[in-house]
């Protein structure tokens, strides 16, 4: 029986300097690299240590070591992911490599093959489906993919334009004057203004440069990502795909390979571009979506922020020249940025979000059937969207049959009108039999936190902030402080901002 407790791969790769590269990209994910200078050793090292997997980078003559791999009772289920040609490619498939990278080692394209076989991607096309679903270490290897994937934050919006870029900058940029380290792995300004003069100042990575049918073709470059290992990057547009060449088709997967490295992302998100809603979008609009990613990288993620703008609104910028270039405005106006369609893709955004509870309350009646109890706690102020931030939270928690807290911090006196605010959202919440109480603490995170702890809240649900962005230099929002001060709990962010 093996002992894969802690991981070890043989890697057989010519290059001293890839090598060592190698090395480094599995202790990100906790496996130890073994060097082999031969296939005679490769194989011997796999016999001799308890191995989770072999990694090749060669031509035809690395095929001799295939064979034994897969036939020997001692490491024929040794996960086996070969670097090779394009050419040499299928051979290694037929004889029972695992995965092929169709490319010399990098750490981004290692730990694209890591995921692929903790994910099983595109079954069929650079990996073989003989793996059994017990496989025992490929269950270890999805349990180390689990366990070291990074955390993902998502600003979510109905159409191009509403802002979520602009919205994602603005949060790098307080978290830089609070001297917290955040570099831009890509962002779209589009040309537009205003985007632009929030781009300034941040640090960018340079991109590389792609050669396709004769052009030099801009994408985000993974492996100097990696190399600068940021606290934390933003990588705009989730759905983008890639140039034909690229080491991952599409954006969402270059940005798994950087939490899979333990690099928190930040991203952008449309959607229509969710694949569960493909052809609702093009029933509405009468437009094919090409561009979609799985509904699991949402659901994956730790934060979703809807970024909201009223169609009228979206429609003057559009006119103003803040989305795109003049001469598409006036088609843009006929087709997509209909009212119409405007309206029903807000609608869709908030659909989104029921999704999302849905998702939880499947993981709730789990819990419930191992003893575990959510607990939603709604943090409420006396502010017009409170009542839509309270609704929310009670649709949730209806969804999960969890208990309903909701909590109001007050951390300065309210005037008679907040105060009038307050008590109407209170007793709106005591019509959804929540448990409600009102605290003073001049830290109001701080006094979330401790009171999430105390109501043994899973999930918060909490409007987007209204602070002056100055007050954000030297403090951390309300959903980072819960999370600092707290473990196990989920955060809900529901967009208020017209």
């Amino acid at each position: 029986m093996k002992d894969l407790s802690q991981p070890r791969a043989v890697l057989l790769i010519p290059d001293a300097k890839r090598l060592a590269a190698a090395r480094d990209a599995l202790k990100l994910v906790g496996i130890e690299g073994y060097a082999a200078d031969s296939v005679d050793a490769l194989v011997q090292r796999a016999f001799r240590l308890d191995t989770l997997m072999v990694i090749v980078e060669g031509g035809a003559e690395a095929l001799a070591a295939i064979a034994p791999l897969r036939q020997e009772a001692k490491s024929r289920d040794v996960l086996v992911a070969i670097f090779t040609s394009d050419e040499l490619a299928p051979r290694f498939l037929e004889a029972g490599a695992h995965v092929v990278q169709s490319a010399p080692v990098t750490p981004a394209g290692l730990l694209t093959v890591l995921l692929r076989l903790a994910r099983r991607l595109q079954p069929g096309q650079s990996e073989t489906p003989t793996l059994e679903a017990r496989h025992v270490p490929l269950e270890v290897l999805k349990q180390l993919v689990q366990r070291h994937m990074a955390r993902l934050k998502i600003f979510l919006g109905a159409a191009p334009g509403v802002g979520k870029t602009y919205a994602m900058l603005t949060e790098a940029r307080d978290h830089m004057r609070r001297g917290e380290e955040v570099v831009i792995g890509l962002v779209e300004s589009h040309g537009r203004r205003e985007t632009l003069e929030m781009v300034d100042g941040l640090e960018l990575v340079p991109r590389r440069l792609v050669a396709y049918k004769g052009a030099q073709l801009e994408e985000m470059d993974l492996d100097a990502i990696l190399a600068r290992r940021p606290a934390m990057v933003l990588v705009d547009e989730l759905a983008h795909t890639n140039v034909p060449g690229s080491l991952n088709k599409k954006r969402y997967e270059d940005i798994n390979v950087l939490r899979l490295a333990g690099i928190p992302v930040v991203s952008t998100l449309n959607v229509q571009h969710l694949e569960s809603l493909n052809n609702v979008v093009e029933r509405i609009t009468g437009v094919k979506v090409r561009e979609t990613v799985p509904d699991a990288i949402l659901e994956e993620a730790a934060e979703v922020v809807l970024v909201d703008l009223p169609p009228e609104a979206l429609q003057k910028r559009l006119q103003a020249g803040k989305i795109y270039a003049p001469e598409k405005i006036t088609q843009s106006l006929a087709n997509f940025f209909t009212t119409h369609n405007l309206t029903a893709l807000r609608e869709l955004a908030d659909s989104v979000d029921e999704h999302l509870e849905a998702v939880r309350a499947s993981i709730g009646k789990g819990h419930e059937a191992s003893g575990i109890q959510d607990r939603v706690l709604v943090c409420v102020t006396p502010t017009a969207s409170a009542e839509r931030v309270l609704r929310r939270g009670a649709r949730l928690a209806d969804r999960l049959n969890a208990e309903l807290f909701v909590v109001h911090v007050e951390h300065h006196p309210l005037d008679a009108e907040e105060d009038k605010a307050l008590a109407r959202i209170l007793e709106l919440a005591e019509t959804f039999d929540a448990q409600v109480t009102r605290r003073r603490h001049p830290e109001t995170g701080a006094a979330l936190a401790r009171f999430a702890v105390e109501c043994k809240a899973t999930i918060v649900v909490m409007g987007e902030s209204r602070q002056p962005r100055w007050k954000l230099i030297f403090t951390p929002g309300l959903a980072e402080a819960i999370l600092d001060k707290t473990s196990n709990i989920d955060i809900v962010t529901v967009a208020t901002h017209a």
